[in-house]
């Protein structure tokens, strides 16, 4: 059994959809972020980062922080959606790499800078050009293959997927012309909301 501890974002999101995906059981731990629970004693000690989502697996004994890792892990438990060996892994972990270090943290800070009741435009205008481009990155991937890691989906997808619903939920109307309407990533935003793991995953916790 893993316990998985989370709120509503979309990096806690990604481990919902992944355990939902791969089937091993869970129980949801929330840690509601709003009320400061991630500072608590406890949680610090299962993520000295103070961030969700950390699991603790009880099969193991194995406690990890840091969605990537814990995406990397549970991929490598279950022996689903990362390829064992070769390029097709090392390119879904270069796609990881690529949302955890770029397409998170501008969507990230441009969410919060937009939701600011005085808003600096400047700001905003920097990380919504920053943000623009990611997407461009994003679907000229997408125009190549139909996942991020090239033809099967995987945490890549994973990763990717709650960020970029989440942020044109957000800032559509905020972003230029060109990239409102991006064909390759509209199509694979349906194919991976038509998963029902990922329903059920990105509606933990409830």
């Amino acid at each position: 059994m893993i316990d998985l501890y989370t709120w509503k974002t979309p990096n806690g999101r990604k481990i919902s959809i992944m355990l939902e995906e791969t089937g091993l059981p869970y129980t949801v731990k929330p840690i509601d972020i709003s009320a400061g629970a991630q500072h608590t004693p406890e949680f610090l000690a299962l993520s000295p980062n103070g961030k969700i989502p950390a699991i603790v697996d009880h099969d193991t004994s194995i406690s990890i922080f840091e969605s990537a890792a814990i995406l990397v892990y549970l991929a490598d438990k279950s022996g689903r959606f990362l390829a064992p060996a070769g390029a097709a892994r090392y390119d879904a972990l270069a796609w990881l790499s690529w949302q955890i270090s770029g397409l998170g943290p501008m969507f990230g800070q441009l969410g919060f800078f937009f939701r600011q009741k005085e808003r600096n435009e400047g700001v905003i205008a920097r990380y919504t050009a920053e943000s623009a481009r990611l997407l461009k990155v994003l679907d000229a991937r997408l125009q190549q293959t139909p996942y991020l890691g090239g033809g099967e989906y995987s945490i890549a997808d994973i990763s990717t997927y709650p960020w970029v619903r989440g942020f044109l939920d957000l800032a559509k109307d905020a972003l230029p012309e060109e990239v409102r309407s991006l064909e390759a990533t509209a199509v694979w935003m349906e194919n991976i909301a038509a998963r029902p793991a990922v329903s059920k995953g990105m509606a933990i916790p409830e």
